[in-house]
């Protein structure tokens, strides 16, 4: 496929997505401390083959050689993520001088490079000391991170346009949480919801000690996509609409309009009005992380676990999600469907109006094994990619798309067994080559720029 039409105009911010436990390895150096993802992987039979993120692609060493790789790519922007135990092992207290320079070191080679760095400032390895004081289940945990913003935007406001606060608060508390399918392991149901509302406050928090600090262009990045009910029975109508409100709104809503979907706010702790308005601090963007739509019915108790990732769903709840039938998958088993991308813009659009933000596609991407003439993640990408831009022309405005990702990566309790990446990378030897869809990738974005 060629990149015609793909032309989104020389002001749109190309970029491509990674995070820190999934690249960088390097666990034990430099100062950092355990996350609740060592302690995790250390975990017999949690993740896939018993593979870990000890050193998963060596960014932490190969850093350089990675920024070249981006560099000849021709993306402007590169979204990371700080190691929150790189930064304080404890998960308090000053900032570890070693990690600090890691990043550092980090910026300055991006600048150097003429990318700019848009750094999330957690994805999920939160530093075992704070877990083990209850985590994000742990009011105290809001005045930690916003502490630990504070940190990084004292050393880096000067060097960094774009802050991301928070990655994807609805899957930590979902399945690291709720279901017990990633870090930390709790299976509390339900009783997860305080996480969510934990983590929205740091977010807020957060927001207002960066730009106490000087930083400025603050945003978040959360997964969205279409909830469709599985029939137009009542009964799965219903249920889709909890999962729309759990999944989607319930981590948008208290953001963009400083309330919770009607039913929830009674089951969040502490006095929820006052933490509404720290968390719904002005945005400059709103990161949308999207992959594909999500098809829900009223329970059987015979849910199809390749509509939850594998995931054996517990008896009791009032929803499960159904396999999308019809529609071509990624190896991860996620349906393609390339009309849900300008689906779920719109439905972001017409829900909140003159409260949203201008957007930026934070994660797009696709998991496929091809090592290097990977053609199918260029004929999804393709898709994707005018259907963003189809929206974009019907009035959404979108400033920018990162691809995820650069490389292929330790894709958390699934291992290494999906590969993401525009950029093969041999995990016994380290060795990146760039696959078919990054000469692609790269053409698209040398097109928009004329």
């Amino acid at each position: 496929m060629t990149a015609e039409a793909l032309n989104f105009g020389p002001g749109f911010r190309w970029g491509v997505s990674t995070s820190a436990y999934q690249i960088e390895g390097a666990v034990t150096e430099g100062g950092r401390g355990p996350s609740t993802w060592d302690t995790f992987c250390a975990e017999p039979g949690r993740i896939l083959n018993g593979d870990t993120g000890v050193v998963a692609c060596d960014h932490y060493h190969r850093y350089a050689e990675d920024v070249a790789l981006m560099r000849d790519l021709g993306v402007d922007s590169y979204r990371f993520s700080f190691a929150w135990p790189r930064i304080q092992p404890s998960g308090k207290g000053p900032g570890n001088a070693a990690g600090l320079d890691f990043y550092d070191r980090l910026i300055d080679t991006l600048l150097g490079a003429g990318i700019q760095p848009v750094p999330t400032l957690f994805h999920w390895d939160t530093p075992q000391p704070l877990e083990d004081e209850g985590g994000w289940q742990n009011r105290d945990i809001c005045g930690w991170f916003a502490d630990y913003a504070g940190i990084l935007a004292a050393r880096f406001a000067d060097r960094v346009p774009l802050w991301i606060t928070i990655n994807e608060p609805m899957v930590l508390t979902l399945m690291g949480y709720s279901l017990g399918a990633h870090a930390p392991g709790r299976e509390l149901l339900f009783d997860a919801l305080p996480v969510a509302h934990h983590q929205l406050l740091a977010h807020g928090r957060a927001v207002q000690a960066l730009r106490a600090a000087g930083a400025t262009n603050v945003g978040i990045a959360s997964n969205h996509a279409p909830t469709w009910p599985a029939s137009d029975s009542v009964e799965d109508k219903e249920a889709a609409g909890l999962y729309d409100n759990l999944i989607n709104w319930l981590f948008a809503d208290p953001v963009l309009l400083g309330t919770y979907p009607s039913g929830f706010e009674a089951a969040m702790p502490g006095p929820v009005e006052d933490d509404l308005a720290v968390i719904s601090s002005p945005l400059d963007f709103f990161g949308i992380n999207h992959y594909a739509p999500v098809s829900v019915g009223a329970a059987t108790g015979q849910a199809d676990t390749a509509a939850t990732d594998g995931i054996l769903l517990p008896p009791g709840l009032p929803f499960e999600p159904r396999a999308l039938e019809g529609y071509p998958q990624t190896d991860f088993g996620w349906p393609i469907v390339p009309s849900a991308f300008g689906e779920i813009l719109r439905i972001f659009k017409d829900r909140y109006g003159d409260r949203l933000p201008p957007i930026f596609i934070t994660e797009n991407g696709c998991s496929f094994a091809e090592p290097v003439d990977d053609q199918r993640r260029i004929e999804y990408l393709d898709g994707y990619l005018r259907s963003l831009k189809q929206a974009i022309d019907d009035g959404i405005d979108v400033r920018g798309y990162f691809q995820w990702s650069l490389l292929d990566n330790f894709e958390w309790a699934a291992g290494f067994s999906q590969r993401f990446g525009l950029v093969h990378v041999d995990f016994d030897s380290q060795v990146r080559t760039p696959k078919a869809s990054y000469h692609w990738f790269r053409d698209v974005i040398a097109q928009s720029r004329g």
